[in-house]
């Protein structure tokens, strides 16, 4: 198991993008959980202190034969591969199940609000492509470390090893499971741990270093394109806010705390990294935030002008060949609502 690795350096240009990526996660974060507080959407879940997990990892993927398998908390790897954010959003809307933006165009599944289901889904498909004659698509799918307790997660880790599928399990270890901190549920301390019992290749990295991460992915990818199996890489990170806009974190821990086991900042490490560095000025970091502010305000009327779905998608969508007892629960409803 690799606990430590030296990242291959990004090009200047790979920096300050994913500087302004992260940055724009960060903002949109921020102002969907005002827009929940306002009553715009019904629901967020938060990925503030993630950004450079997210982030870092949909930027090491290629869209074009890779497909991502997200939970309901992955807005930053969304917007990093170029998804329609308002057509993200409907889900937190609840104007469409999964997000109303195409799948297969953008290689980002829908939404998955099943804690551990994408990791199952993640590892059919890859494994998919090996049953295709192995077209150098690799699978990325994200849980948390709570989620890491899940019998669906063995599940999926299991036939990942035995089948050697090309598949990366994502592991964003935020501290917490819900309220539960991760030394409370997670025997043996880490993630990463476990993937030897399956066979697999393991990475740790600081989840909070968005270029680590970005190389971390890109050597896990290269791994499962060459054949070799599936990798579990545990980004150590921290969620910084609420599990949800229903979660109160101070039942369960003190500001104090937060402050203490926190970590720097993502975004403020990749700004400190950039300026240092000399490949960005205080200029670039303010317009990329504003930037940032001005692409969450365009989606935030993009959301509020989305409309109810029409009723019958509730039936439209549910089989290929609707079955009977489908077809008149379907009239059943068009009478009581539509009285047709």
């Amino acid at each position: 198991m690799d606990n430590s690795m030296d990242p291959a350096p990004l090009a200047p240009e790979e920096l300050r993008r994913l500087y302004r990526l992260i940055t724009a996660a960060r903002q949109l974060d921020l102002a969907a959980v005002a827009w929940q507080r306002q009553g715009i959407i019904p629901g967020y879940a938060p990925a503030l202190g993630q950004e450079a997990a997210q982030v870092g990892s949909a930027f090491a993927m290629d869209p074009k034969r890779d497909f991502i398998f997200p939970t309901y908390r992955e807005m930053g790897a969304a917007l990093a591969l170029g998804v329609d954010m308002t057509e993200y959003m409907s889900t937190h809307k609840a104007s469409w199940h999964g997000g109303l933006y195409d799948p297969v165009r953008t290689g980002f599944a829908p939404i998955q609000a099943v804690v551990g289901g994408s990791v199952l889904h993640a590892v059919g498909w890859a494994h998919g492509q090996t049953l295709n004659g192995g077209t150098g698509g690799v699978a990325l799918t994200y849980f948390g470390d709570g989620a890491s307790s899940q019998g669906d997660v063995h599940e999926a880790m299991n036939f990942a090893g035995v089948l050697k599928a090309p598949v990366i399990f994502f592991v964003q270890n935020n501290g917490w499971a819900i309220s539960l901190p991760t030394e409370a549920q997670v025997a043996g301390g880490t993630v990463a741990a476990r993937a030897a019992g399956y066979g697999m290749r393991a990475i740790t990295v600081d989840g909070n270093d968005a270029p680590a991460v970005v190389s971390a992915t890109r050597e896990a990818a290269a791994h499962a394109r060459a054949g070799h199996g599936p990798v579990l890489i545990e980004a150590m990170t921290y969620r910084r806010g609420p599990h949800s806009t229903s979660d109160d974190p101070g039942r369960y821990r003190s500001l104090d705390e937060e402050r203490r086991d926190a970590g720097p900042d993502p975004v403020q490490l990749l700004a400190d990294r950039l300026l240092a560095g000399g490949l960005a000025d205080r200029d670039f970091l303010d317009a990329a935030l504003e930037e940032a502010k001005d692409n969450a305000e365009r989606i935030r009327e993009g959301v509020e002008a989305l409309g109810p779905r029409p009723g019958t998608e509730m039936f439209d969508f549910v089989y290929a060949e609707p079955t009977e007892a489908l077809k008149a629960q379907a009239r059943a409803w068009r009478e009581e609502s539509e009285h047709v």
